[in-house]
């Protein structure tokens, strides 16, 4: 599903994994969105994301997360 956010960029709602999340991505933890602002690549495919609040979350290659991406405008 995509939208438009309101300061005008189209957003879409997607499902990512440890090879799919990238920087700017916003996860669905719970009741809270934390948007992700680096990543680490762990042994064994895992990777270590840091939130803009400071805190990690490290994800398994199985792992599968609801996540809002901006998408470029072309």
């Amino acid at each position: 599903m995509s939208g438009w956010a309101p300061g005008g960029a189209l957003v879409s709602n997607i499902e990512v994994t440890a090879s799919t999340v990238q920087r700017g991505d916003t996860i669905q933890l719970g009741c809270r969105a934390c948007r992700v602002t680096d990543l680490f690549q762990l042994p064994q495919s895992a990777k270590q994301l840091l939130f803009e609040s400071g805190e990690l979350l490290t994800i398994h290659t199985r792992t599968r997360l609801s996540a809002v991406r901006m998408l470029r405008r072309r």
